[in-house]
């Protein structure tokens, strides 16, 4: 729907022009062939993104319906990248005891 009304198309305008963007649990639901080039289309290589995931890198692929996209996205986001991976436990498992 939002397609069609056109407010797709802003929302990933403002998307593409935004200077850092953060996604935060990448992986957890895979990407059709337009959310895959939505993505990245209008990013590579002008602006910022970080992306956390606690799936390894390794298994991004299968994240994507189509090969050929798959390897012309993560082909953007890898090979241009710094990774950081973070080792040990989750801090969201830890407690805060408040006294």
């Amino acid at each position: 729907m939002a397609r069609l009304e056109g407010t797709n198309l802003k929302f990933f305008e403002k998307l593409a022009n935004t200077d850092l963007l953060i996604l935060d649990d990448f992986g957890l639901t895979t990407f059709g062939q337009q959310h895959s080039l939505d993505l990245t289309e209008d990013r590579h290589a002008c602006r910022a993104t970080i992306i956390a995931s606690k799936l390894p890198v390794a298994s991004w692929y299968d994240l994507f319906a189509e090969e050929t996209i798959a390897d012309a996205i993560l082909d953007r986001l890898i090979h241009t990248s710094h990774r950081v991976e973070l080792t040990g436990e989750s801090l969201r498992k830890k407690t805060v005891m408040l006294s």
